[in-house]
Order: structure tokens, then C-alpha cells, then sequence
């Protein structure tokens, strides 16, 4: 069982603090993301909607890189990846054949 708790304090330990570490304050990038797709739901579809969705989009990168880089955790940075790599997956998986 302690190793068990062992790796569960490894995985969500900070670094920074030393504090358990779930979930953070919404940072710059995900306030954008948030706006940004909330704004393009709203919109009609148009021109604007698309940038909107990019936008979002290049936010969500951003802050995916970002935890990768600098994420207080393992399960943050590996938090990071998935998005990363989800991200990917679909850019790849809708381009035109």
C-alpha cells in the first residue's frame, strides 16, 4: 500500500511548493481558450467564427506546451502531453484526403 501512496505523492507533488497539486488557477492561455470558444459558439458561422476557433485553437497549444514545460508535476507535464497529442491527433485525422 505505501508504495502506492509513494507514487501517487510523486505524481502530484509539487516542485515548486511541495503541496499536493490537483488542479491551478486558470492561467492567461486558458482564459483564452475558454473566451475564445465561448465567442465561437455564439458566432454564426463565418470567417470570424473560424479565426475565433483558431485562435482557440493556438491558445490550447500554447498552454499544453507550456505544462510540458513548466508543470508543477508529473501529472500536470503528462496532462500537457495528452492535450498535445490529442491536439495533433485531430489536426491529422481531419486534413482533407
Amino acid at each position: 500500500m505505501s508504495r502506492h501512496i509513494d507514487r501517487l505523492d510523486w505524481m502530484f507533488r509539487s516542485r515548486e511548493t511541495g503541496r499536493i497539486t490537483l488542479g491551478q488557477p486558470a492561467n492567461f492561455e486558458q482564459k483564452i481558450f475558454s473566451g475564445a470558444t465561448l465567442v465561437g459558439v455564439l458566432l454564426p458561422v463565418s470567417k470570424v467564427r473560424t479565426g475565433v476557433g483558431v485562435v482557440a485553437v493556438l491558445a490550447l497549444v500554447v498552454w499544453a506546451i507550456d505544462e510540458i514545460a513548466r508543470g508543477v508535476n508529473p501529472f500536470r507535464r503528462i496532462l500537457g502531453g495528452a492535450a498535445l497529442g490529442g491536439l495533433t491527433w485531430l489536426a491529422f485525422r481531419s486534413r482533407p484526403r
